[in-house]
């Protein structure tokens, strides 16, 4: 089944140009289409993945063009990374389609919306599936125009608009590093091709700074991707599309991005103890960063998107600490609770009418489906014991510890000390105390709650296919495949203890603070509020962008504008203005007269004697 595994995307991007074609026709229907094609795309990802299972990794490809000796190709590869990845973003389009069937049904745009997340789903599947980091830059673009449509999907509301223009400049940032870091290997090993590349750095016939410099070149574009620090602002305000889009972007496809290339060029970025040292710390400190502000936020879509930012900084800090097993373990378990997360939010913001977690409350017993679900996902994500969260965020920890890096160990136990306290924070101020909604609140159609319950079953088990208990299946499977996976890692029984330890005390604080109401609430701004205004600020981070890149970008477009306006203007009109005057003496002695020719041809024959006899002509 793999030689069919370039059939997975075609699905999707059938959807597309079937919605745009007919969607006006199709109008509330359009979901079924988009749903369908995709559930295609998942099974056959399903009969992919059982076949590599079982197989080798398998690769196919084909003459794109050649000039002189080199020849780029096209083709797909299914090695056991990607047909994980397969499986996770056809699963989760495909439960997004069902459940986006409930949020977005009466919406006039329906059929846009389900062909926008066809491109999307098309995109990201194309990435998986590249054999070469061209084809890879291809799809990478296109998911990023996706995004753009997408998040700017509520075109008519500024602030999207807004949002979906940040995106893609910011993207943008991260995607020039990518496009240098690519043509610098292509300079060095004369292919795009993953295997030629790790070829080469194997053979040590790239030098030791230049693959350096190349995998630097590369993570600035997975921080743009991933929403890393410094550029990790786009991704909450990236809430201002649909809900469902939330998820899908911050679960399994465009923040998914920036990870999963990391993972595929690890061998690059091993052979470099100064790029692992960079994506670690970028990593580590993206995730305390983003955890503190996540204890800030109030609007229930922005405390999971800055969730999101930092736990793609776990994932990182795995990668750059050697642990590729836990770093793609915690991709795959991250995909299913955060998308879970945000699908119940959005079954909350679609009861209630607001993403202020201050308007609402008491919601348990009017939405006991979403409630048990979004506290499933908030378990996992905060390291509950035997969660699929506990068991991949170990191994991060572990994997940090192991590798050295102590002073990052203790920013990720701060960091997991913060999700469980936000995190608790978010479950107890949205679904229990009094109610703050005006109006009935009832709960989610079943097109929106199914989607939940599955994710909610997967928030549960994804875990255990690492442990023990399964034989260290994510483990052994992805080893198949790649020598840098290493052996399976036991790290100390106390990183677990005190990760554990760690997460109850900040579920603790969270109950005391917002359930019980024992501790004031406010002591934290009444105590250090310089230091609160700064977090509930973001760091001032937008604040500092605008008032150095953007002014800067602003003045220079300010002065070329000038530039542009009076002196290049100004030179073509003085230009303009002495041929015209030439042109116009000339014209007046062309009025037809013979005596005015006659007196040019006289004045024409005296200048050129006069020439001839200073040059020592016929008379010298």
């Amino acid at each position: 089944m793999m030689e069919l595994a370039w059939i997975i995307p075609l699905f999707p991007l059938l959807s597309f140009v079937l919605l745009l074609l007919f969607g006006k026709r199709l109008k509330e229907h359009s979901g079924i289409v988009g749903m369908v094609l995709v559930g295609f795309s998942f099974l056959l990802s399903i009969l992919v993945f059982v076949d590599r299972y079982s197989n080798a990794t398998f690769k196919q490809e084909f003459t794109w063009l050649q000039i002189g000796d080199t020849i780029l190709t096209v083709g797909f590869e299914v090695n056991a990374l990607n047909a994980m990845m397969l499986v996770i973003v056809t699963l989760v389009s495909f439960l997004v389609h069902m459940y986006s069937r409930g949020y977005m049904h009466g919406d006039k745009r329906i059929p846009v919306f389900y062909a926008y997340l066809g491109l999307f789903t098309f995109a990201m599947l194309g990435l998986v599936i590249s054999t070469n980091l061209l084809q890879t830059y291809v799809f990478w673009e296109l998911v990023g125009l996706g995004s753009f449509l997408l998040i700017g999907f509520y075109f008519y509301k500024e602030e999207a608009k807004a949002a979906a223009k940040k995106a893609f400049i910011m993207t943008r940032i991260g995607d020039i590093g990518f496009f240098i870091g690519m043509i610098l290997l292509f300079w060095q090993v004369g292919s795009f091709e993953y295997d030629e590349i790790f070829a080469s750095i194997s053979s040590s016939s790239i030098s030791p700074t230049m693959v350096t410099l190349c995998a630097i070149l590369l993570f600035i574009g997975a921080v743009g991707k991933s929403g890393q620090f410094p550029l990790h602002s786009w991704l909450p305000d990236a809430m201002e599309g649909p809900t469902p889009v939330s998820a899908l972007i911050h679960a399994a496809t465009m923040v998914a991005a920036g990870v999963y290339l990391v993972a595929t060029m690890f061998p690059l970025f091993a052979a470099s103890e100064t790029a692992m040292t960079i994506v670690a710390v970028i990593g580590g400190f993206t995730a305390i960063f983003a955890a503190l502000i996540g204890m800030t936020q109030t609007d229930i879509k922005r405390v999971l998107a800055y969730s999101t930012v930092s736990q793609l900084g776990y994932m990182m800090l795995a990668l750059g600490s050697a642990g590729y097993v836990a770093g793609v373990f915690h991709l795959t378990t991250h995909a299913f609770f955060k998308a879970l997360l945000f699908l119940a939010a959005g079954s909350v913001i679609h009861a209630v009418h607001t993403q202020s977690i201050n308007e609402m409350g008491g919601l348990y017993s009017k939405m006991k489906t979403t409630a048990v679900l979004f506290l499933l996902g908030t378990m996992a994500i905060s390291g509950v014991p035997f969660l699929s969260g506990f068991f991949s965020k170990d191994e991060i920890l572990i994997a940090t510890w192991m590798n050295g890096n102590k002073g990052l160990f203790v920013l990720a136990l701060i960091a997991a000390f913060c999700t469980a306290f936000y995190m608790f924070r978010l479950f107890f101020l949205v679904f229990t105390g009094e109610s703050k909604v005006k109006g009935h609140v009832h709960e989610s159609p079943k097109t929106m709650t199914i989607p939940m319950l599955v994710l909610g079953v997967l928030a549960v088990i994804a875990g255990y296919m690492n442990t023990p208990w399964f034989g260290a299946f994510l483990h052994d499977f992805l080893a198949q495949d790649a020598a840098h996976v290493g052996e399976v890692v036991h790290g100390p029984a106390w990183i677990m203890i005190v990760a554990t330890a760690v997460s109850m005390l900040g579920i603790l604080l969270a109950y005391v603070m917002y359930k019980k109401q024992a501790v004031q609430r406010d002591w934290f701004t009444s105590y250090i509020p310089m230091t609160y205004s700064a977090v509930k600020n973001k760091f001032y981070i937008d604040e500092l962008y605008r008032v150095t890149f953007v002014a800067l970008t602003s003045g220079i477009s300010k002065v070329c504008k000038y530039i542009e306006l009076y002196v290049v203007e100004g030179v073509a009109k003085v230009v303009t203005s002495i041929v015209t005057g030439v042109s116009s003496i000339g014209s007046k002695t062309q009025n037809g007269q013979v005596q005015m020719a006659g007196a040019v041809a006289f004045i024409g024959l005296t200048i050129l004697l006069a020439v001839m006899v200073v040059k020592g002509g016929y008379f010298g």
